[in-house]
C-alpha cells in the first residue's frame, strides 16, 4: 500500500464516505487538531510518568482516533436512505466521558487545593502536559464552530471539554509527583 495517492495535490481531501472538501475545510482542521493532540499525548506518554498515567494516556489517544473517524465522515453519508448505517464507525458515549472525570476526582484526591491560576511550567513534562491542554482547547473551539455549520455528536463535543479538563488536572498531578513548583497567577495590583 503506498502511502501517496497523489489525489490531494490540487488541495481538496476525501472524507469517509467519499465528499471532498478542501484541505482547509473546517471539518479537516478539525481532526486534524485532533491528530495533533494525540501526538503530544504520546509525547507525554514517553516520559518518565507513572503506568497508570500512561495506560490512561493510550486510551485516550484511542478515543481521539475514534473522534478523528467521526469528524471525518461526511454526516450525509452515514445513512441509507433507509435509515440503516452505512458506514460503521465507533462511538463515544457517556462512559468514556465519566472515565475521564473519575481520573479527575482520583487525582484529585492527592493534590492541594487549587486557590489560584497557575503558570504552565516547571517541568518538561509539565510543560508538555499544559501545551496538549491548549491544543485540546483548539480542538474544541473548531469542533464548536464545525457543529455551528454541520451537527456534531454531542457527546464528541463533551468528550474535547472534559479532555482539556482532565489534561490541567494531569499536569498538576505530574507537578507533585515530579516535585516541580506549581507557581501561582497573582495578578498585580495597580496603585
Amino acid at each position: 500500500m503506498k502511502i501517496y495517492t497523489k489525489t490531494g495535490d490540487a488541495g481538496t481531501t476525501a472524507l469517509f464516505g467519499g465528499t471532498r472538501v478542501s484541505k482547509h475545510h473546517i471539518r479537516i482542521d478539525s481532526y486534524g487538531t485532533l491528530d495533533e493532540l494525540n501526538s503530544w499525548l504520546g509525547l507525554i506518554r514517553d516520559q518518565d510518568i507513572d503506568a497508570h498515567a500512561k495506560e490512561t494516556l493510550i486510551q485516550i489517544q484511542d478515543k481521539l482516533f475514534t473522534m478523528g473517524a467521526i469528524l471525518a465522515t461526511d454526516p450525509e453519508k452515514t445513512l441509507l436512505k433507509s435509515g440503516k448505517e452505512r458506514l460503521t464507525i465507533p462511538k463515544i458515549n457517556a462512559a468514556d466521558i465519566s472515565f475521564l472525570e473519575t481520573e479527575m476526582d482520583q487525582m484529585n484526591d492527592s493534590l492541594p487545593p487549587m486557590t489560584h491560576f497557575i503558570l504552565p511550567g516547571g517541568h518538561p513534562t509539565v510543560s508538555y502536559c499544559h501545551i496538549a491542554r491548549t491544543v485540546c482547547r483548539r480542538a474544541e473551539r473548531l469542533a464548536s464552530l464545525l457543529h455551528e455549520n454541520e451537527p456534531v455528536d454531542p457527546n464528541v463535543l463533551s468528550y474535547i471539554n472534559r479532555l482539556s479538563d482532565y489534561l490541567f488536572v494531569l499536569a498538576r498531578k505530574l507537578s507533585k509527583d515530579l516535585y516541580a513548583n506549581e507557581i501561582k497567577w497573582i495578578p498585580e495590583k495597580k496603585g
